[in-house]
């Protein structure tokens, strides 16, 4: 639970308690918490021990139930590990609110996968998370020249500057900066349509299992305060230069009707790396890895086994 306030001051935020919050939180009885970079994190651990090792990246906003389909069909033949991101679902900082760019992401992470003591084989990361796994991957194998890059899948990847970026992002750090705005924010997605709105926005059919859970991720101040966070701090100004250098394969699957992350995003990170090859869905929304997660494993698998070069492909 979160501290009490002190006379004065705002209220503190409120974080998901997993007691309380998480008793049906999908594949419980794969959840541990470890403690790194400051942090709380919260990651689910599943599949044969010994096999190739996937870290899975949920994208802003979301959490690990995000996988929650795609988990058990990946965790036949992979080593599964799939976290929540810094001050995302319940992940929570130790003492003072956490560093939610880029860098600090990439770095908190490492931090995680140091304290897990693993090697990811790849990485899986959809939007904004996948923005993660390519800065991640390159960290992991800048001390070998490259040679031990992670490849890296991204799911309707979020490479470039979102529309509006200099308008938005002010708007995010002034939200971001008072816990009375994400309160508020939790409060309204509680009362009103607005959880609701905001997962008709992705243009994906989510089932009633992903809403619920979506709606109880908007109801904490902490989520909401992280995720504003995110997106106050993101920059993807000089990220091509990162693709441009990325030597792992780097697979795009994109979905043809994503209106939050358009699929030409893909097809240009697909031109600028070098190992870059971008695998076309025709429909799916945004959230396409929760509602065909199936074709998407697939897909995954086979990108895990293929080593074709680079090019795009229609599914």
């Amino acid at each position: 639970m979160s501290a009490r306030a002190r006379p004065g001051e705002a209220p503190a935020d409120r974080w998901l308690d997993w007691r309380r919050d998480g008793q049906d939180w999908p594949h419980r009885a794969h959840s541990r918490f470890v403690e790194a970079a400051g942090l709380a994190f919260h990651v689910q651990v599943a599949g044969p021990e010994g096999a190739p090792q996937l870290l899975m990246l949920h994208g802003t906003g979301a959490a690990s139930h995000s996988w929650r389909h795609g988990l058990p069909i990946l965790a036949r033949r992979y080593r599964v590990l799939v976290p929540d991101l810094v001050c995302h679902g319940f992940t929570r900082p130790l003492s003072a609110m956490a560093d939610l760019s880029l860098a600090g992401m990439t770095a908190a992470l490492g931090a995680l996968l140091l304290a897990l003591e693993v090697r990811p084989h790849a990485i899986i990361g959809h939007s904004a998370g996948a923005a993660i796994a390519v800065s991640l991957a390159t960290a992991l194998g800048a001390g070998d020249g490259g040679r031990g890059t992670p490849a890296v899948i991204s799911i309707n990847g979020a490479f470039l500057p979102i529309r509006g970026d200099r308008l938005f992002s002010p708007i995010a750090k002034a939200l971001f900066s008072s816990r009375l705005s994400a309160r508020m924010f939790s409060l309204l997605a509680r009362t009103t349509p607005l959880g609701g709105n905001l997962l008709s926005a992705t243009g994906s059919a989510i089932d009633a299992e992903g809403a619920v859970l979506y709606r109880r991720l908007l109801a904490s101040s902490g989520h909401v305060r992280g995720a504003l966070g995110m997106m106050a701090s993101w920059d993807l100004q000089r990220f091509d230069r990162l693709l441009s250098a990325f030597p792992a394969p780097l697979i795009l699957i994109a979905a043809d009707d994503d209106p939050m992350v358009p699929a030409g995003n893909s097809a240009h990170a697909a031109r600028l790396a070098p190992k870059g090859r971008w695998m076309r869905m025709p429909s799916g929304g945004h959230l396409v890895h929760e509602t065909a997660a199936e074709t998407v494993c697939r897909m995954i698998e086979t990108a895990l086994q293929d080593g074709r070069p680079a090019g795009a492909d229609a599914a």
